[in-house]
């Protein structure tokens, strides 16, 4: 064997891609460097310019490790599959091998018939064993133990659901939501930027005045503990645990506790702040979240009431060890800051600190299932649906508490493609595949179940990473990475094992680079994919996607967070925007030239359903048009929502957006604060005006939007 023969061995064996297909169908070559820093980042024990006898060591390092452990790392199997694993002890010694379900229950497991020579290892010989598991396993967290004379060993036993129940409801019944990002949508008494209350208050709105099943909502993951903070949702600190920048203050019930002076210090401050939910100017948090801050620690201060203090109390033993860690993890990033800050002579102690992060866990709880209980009482289906991020920023809460099953040498991010062909560095440092697995996936789990308490659905951004994540060296080109692959039956199975258990539909977004059986793997675990109307490809391979070929399976929309709203792209802003920030390898010209005549497929093809039947557009031909010559634009993001809401697909979404006539982008991939204001563009109709949510049930667009996102049938 070659030098290169043994280092693609090597990496396959860790689960690094050697190679991969790029959105352009081409096979792009893995260079030697990125193997051997994916894998050092893997854990694998490689020196710089590793020799081939240096590889082939680490290579049988590997392979003894496989034959020598007593348990797998952990067991994850599907309901009602009798799947078989392999134990190892020492040759000719006994393996008592059981299973301990999550109520106590002891299960026999029994024993295969297995010929496997004995492996020797430093003069040790390894016998190995085959069991098979019952077939009538409950779904839940079980353990495996296997007891070999005086030597006791255990791994975790997940039995994950064969399909959601969720899903087949909505693929019968199609239902219809909208997506918003709730910091951009405020109400008259927003502190500047919207909240839980105003969630709620939203869901009520779509609910009764749109019809609307659901409410998508932007990542609710907490960030910094005080400011700067992290302007993007989706580089939380913590995925976990929540974001108080969101809390309603009037909402907290010790604020009835504060003295009259006080109090009319807070009713000042909030007139200062809700001047800003009347601005069009960028959503700028830092002023907002100190300012909520420096009232909640003065809330903080004060006496709970015994009921209360039981709730706190009962929630801080609920959550464990993890709301622990990530108080504690605050708190000492704010003790610090205090230190080096003499204004504070007297710092609170460190045990005062953890409690009040501890506590603004606790609030945000009860905010959101507040939110969910009216989305609910008002009508809605599924509620509130939460999204979940790919991963945290490198710096943050979960990077250090987590860090025994984060890999912090590498990166992810994407490939280039047509989204962005420079490649993206999201800067997330990925999950450790096998120490993931090693620790039972509880990581995963904790995360899970956390999210979905007060979510009647979530979507999981990027959902392509439960089955691969591109991992690039830290600090280098997104050009220079790879691929590296997780149990994606682990991985999937325990989301769908925790959205069963909460009574959630799955949605996983689906979009880039992959390979087509990962779609046929979630759609038969009844995880719905993601579906863009710009994005869709007929699968004949002429043109868009026909109204009835699209998936079933799936939430279907116009557009996406990472898109201008309909109206700006119908107008070729996201051209303009890229050109202007230098993200294009061609002209410029070229690239919308290609957009145009692609829009006007789209748009032809929404025409000959007839989804603008009754407007002059019902007899225009959009081939060869300019963009301003294609008609009134309200009537075209009508249409569009018209030819969604007739599709096959189990949920539609609308962008809350297009239902005012917004034409700013709310993020620009590939982009910080220097270059685009991502993620900080207040809700807006199309003049740039701001629209609030007192004003949605007198605006003409948003009932004529709402309207056409109806699903056939449906009043």
């Amino acid at each position: 064997m070659t030098y290169q023969d043994v280092l693609r061995e090597l990496s396959d064996a860790h689960g690094v891609a050697t190679q991969y297909t790029d959105s352009d169908g081409e096979q792009v070559i893995v260079s030697e460097d990125t193997l051997l820093k994916t894998l050092r980042a893997l854990g694998v024990p490689l020196i710089d310019a590793p020799s081939e006898h240096d590889l082939h060591s680490a290579l049988s390092a590997h392979r003894d490790t496989e034959a020598t452990r007593p348990l797998p790392p952990s067991i994850v199997a599907v309901a009602g599959d009798a799947r078989t694993f392999n134990v190892h002890v020492h040759d000719g010694a006994p393996a008592d091998v059981a299973i301990i379900l999550e109520d106590g229950t002891i299960r026999e497991v029994h024993q295969e018939e297995n010929w496997t020579p004995p492996y020797h290892r430093d003069g040790i010989a390894w016998g190995e064993a085959t069991f098979r598991l019952p077939d009538d396993l409950p779904l839940g967290w079980h353990t495996i133990t296997l007891d070999s004379r005086d030597d006791h060993h255990e791994c975790a036993l997940i039995i994950t659901p064969a399909r959601l129940s969720t899903t087949d409801t909505y693929v019968t019944a199609p239902a219809t939501g909208v997506m918003a990002q709730m910091y951009s949508v405020r109400s008259e008494n927003s502190w500047g930027i919207g909240d839980f209350h105003d969630m709620g208050h939203l869901a009520e709105v779509l609910a009764t005045e749109a019809g609307a099943d659901y409410l998508l909502v932007n990542p609710m993951h907490a960030g910094e503990p005080f400011p700067p903070v992290e302007d993007s949702p989706y580089l939380p600190t913590t995925r976990r645990f929540i974001n108080p920048i969101y809390l309603r203050i009037e909402d907290v019930p010790e604020l009835d506790l504060m003295d009259a002076d006080t109090r009319a210090d807070v009713d000042e401050l909030a007139s200062e702040l809700r001047d800003l939910n009347r601005s069009g100017d960028i959503i700028e948090r830092n002023p907002v979240f100190q300012a909520k801050l420096d009232v909640l620690h003065e809330l903080h201060h004060l006496p709970r009431t015994p009921e209360r203090e039981t709730a706190f109390r009962a929630f801080i033993e609920r959550e464990g060890q993890g709301l622990v860690d990530f108080a504690t993890w605050c708190a000492q990033r704010e003790y610090e800051a205090l230190h080096s800050d003499r204004a504070h002579a007297i710092p609170p102690r460190m045990d005062e600190l953890i409690n009040f992060y501890m506590w603004l866990q606790f609030l945000c709880d009860e905010q959101l299932a507040a939110a969910q209980a009216r989305a609910k009482a008002a009508g809605m289906t599924i509620g509130i649906m939460a999204d979940l991020a790919v991963g945290v920023h490198p710096g943050g809460a979960d990077a250090h508490n987590l860090a025994p099953w984060l890999a912090p040498d590498a990166s992810v991010g994407a490939p280039p493609d047509g989204y962005n062909q420079l490649g993206q560095d999201w800067s997330q440092p990925p999950w450790h595949p096998r120490a993931l697995a090693e620790a039972g996936y509880r990581p995963w789990r904790n995360l899970l179940s956390t999210v979905l308490r007060h979510s009647g659905g979530i979507r999981v951004d990027h959902i392509l990473g439960l089955f691969r994540l591109f991992w690039i060296p830290r600090m280098q080109s997104p050009t220079t990475g790879t691929y590296v692959n997780y149990d994606h039956e682990a991985m999937v199975g325990i989301l769908a094992l925790e959205a069963e258990r909460a009574g959630a539909v799955v949605i996983g977004e689906d979009l880039g680079t992959f390979e087509s059986w990962v779609q046929d793997v979630l759609a038969a675990k009844g995880v719905m994919g993601t579906s863009i109307v710009w994005f869709e490809g007929s699968p004949s391979g002429e043109g868009p996607r026909h109204q009835g070929e699209y998936r079933p399976l799936a939430l279907s929309s116009v557009t996406t967070h990472d898109l201008p709203p309909t109206a700006g792209y119908l107008a070729g802003e996201h051209i303009t925007l890229r050109d202007q920030l230098g993200l294009f390898t061609r002209p410029a010209a070229d690239e919308d030239a290609e957009d145009l005549t692609w829009q006007a497929e789209v748009l032809d093809r929404v025409r000959e359903t007839g989804c603008f039947d009754g407007t002059d557009l019902a007899e225009t031909e959009f081939a060869g048009k300019k963009r301003d010559e294609r008609g009134p634009i309200n009537e075209l993001i009508t249409g569009l929502h018209r030819f969604v809401a007739g599709t096959p697909s189990a949920l539609s979404c609308t962008a809350l957006v297009d239902m005012v006539g917004d034409r700013r982008a709310q993020n620009q991939p590939g982009t910080t604060r220097d270059l685009y204001p991502n993620w900080c563009i207040p809700l807006s109709d199309g003049q740039g005006r701001p629209v609030l949510i007192e004003d949605l049930a007198d605006n003409t667009l948003f009932h004529e939007v709402a309207k056409a996102g109806q699903r056939p049938g449906r009043d």
